[in-house]
């Protein structure tokens, strides 16, 4: 048993529903086996637990582990390509980076760094965009087990619209997605995740597929790309003109649903962000990524005002690294200039955006904020 001794902040309520940051100079949390059993002043606990090994941290500022909803693995060495617009970008920088962990020894050094980068950063939970390697996704999957990190993440999956190296069927797709299911969701703190690239890059059929394996597979999850360009946005739909609009094309092939996260989200639709809020999907809001691509803005307010659950991502490729406080800050920037009107951001709704939102949206009930009947699962600034 230990007793940390610190000053906490953390948001039990969410902000965007009146909640208030929860802030102490001086309190203890009673750990035990990984639990917090108590959260209380430092002299009850001591008297509480006299034995008890008594860890002081109020040189710094604890708070939850910060929880990253949009990440993707094989752009870590692609960041700072900025100054092009998404498919630009996608072709001339992410692309052939990503094609690049074909080769094994690639894969398992950017899974290293990939991995570091996240703890140096404070992230404890991630929702990982994976390789469209099988590959590199067990050496991922094998490095992540090893991390300690909760981490949810899966193949990447297309079938146009991108470089030969990178292309797959549905056969494969789906023989593939199915093993590497059975050999690591639910192993310890990882889970798997069906991942189409975008909807322009897979076509329906494609989408389909990934849709049987979310039916076959109680329990694991979807993640992909939403309205995060306009070319993007008019490019779906003339690959897919049986859609009612960007989210019907995965909505067809089963894909939205309470485990869903979807990426960006800056130029939807109504009927979109309604049926998000019926499904209980999430939007993972990359700020960093959405200005240096110049995708515009993320339209925060309707997103709240439908019910659309929101959690912060760094997206890392198109973005500048992978601190999600900085994150914050740029959501903050953001919603100040969004000439549509954005909301007025204050440090409570930063840090539950980066932390207690994000492990509300993956389901991650045991972080998120340092309560009793909590994990220990924090970060020391």
């Amino acid at each position: 048993m230990v007793i940390y001794r610190a000053r906490v902040f953390d948001t039990p309520d969410n902000p965007f529903a009146g909640g208030r940051l929860r802030s102490a100079s001086d309190i203890a949390l009673v750990v035990d086996d990984g639990l917090i059993t108590s959260r209380t002043d430092f002299d009850t606990a001591r008297t509480a637990h006299p034995e008890a090994q008594v860890v002081d941290l109020r040189g710094g500022v604890l708070i939850p582990g910060l929880v990253d909803t949009h990440v993707h693995l094989p752009q870590v060495r692609a960041i700072g390509h900025l100054g092009k617009p998404l498919l630009d970008w996608l072709d001339q920088c992410a692309l052939p980076e990503e094609a690049k962990l074909g080769d094994p020894a690639y894969a398992e050094a950017v899974a290293g760094e990939f991995l570091t980068g996240l703890i140096s950063a404070g992230t404890t939970s991630a929702m990982v965009f994976g390789s469209h390697f099988a590959s590199a996704m067990d050496i991922f999957f094998s490095a992540a087990e090893k991390s300690g990190l909760r981490i949810t993440s899966g193949l990447v999956t297309g079938d146009r619209n991108l470089p030969d190296a990178l292309l797959t069927d549905v056969e494969r797709s789906t023989e593939e997605g199915q093993a590497l299911i059975d050999r690591w969701h639910g192993k310890g703190r990882l889970r798997y995740a069906v991942t189409p690239r975008f909807s322009f890059s897979a076509g329906p059929e494609l989408l389909a597929a990934g849709g049987r394996l979310v039916e076959e597979n109680p329990g694991i999850w979807v993640t992909s790309h939403l309205n995060e360009n306009v070319d993007e946005v008019a490019g779906v739909a003339e690959i897919h003109p049986e859609a009612l609009d960007y989210l019907d094309t995965y909505d067809r092939a089963g894909l939205v649903g309470r485990r869903t996260v979807l990426a960006h989200n800056v130029h939807p639709q109504d009927r979109e962000l309604e049926r998000m809020a019926e499904a209980g999907s999430v939007a993972a809001h990359c700020p960093t990524s959405n200005s240096a691509l110049a995708s515009g803005f993320f339209p925060l307010r309707r997103h709240i005002e439908a019910g659309v659950r929101v959690a912060l991502g760094t997206d890392v490729g198109a973005g500048t690294g992978f601190n999600l406080l900085k994150e914050g800050v740029q959501s903050y920037f953001m919603q100040q200039l969004d000439p549509a009107g954005g909301v007025a951001l204050n440090s409570a709704h930063l840090l539950h955006l980066a932390t207690s939102a994000g492990a509300e949206a993956l389901e991650l009930d045991e972080v998120g904020v340092l309560s009793e009947g909590k994990r220990f699962d924090a970060v020391l600034i």
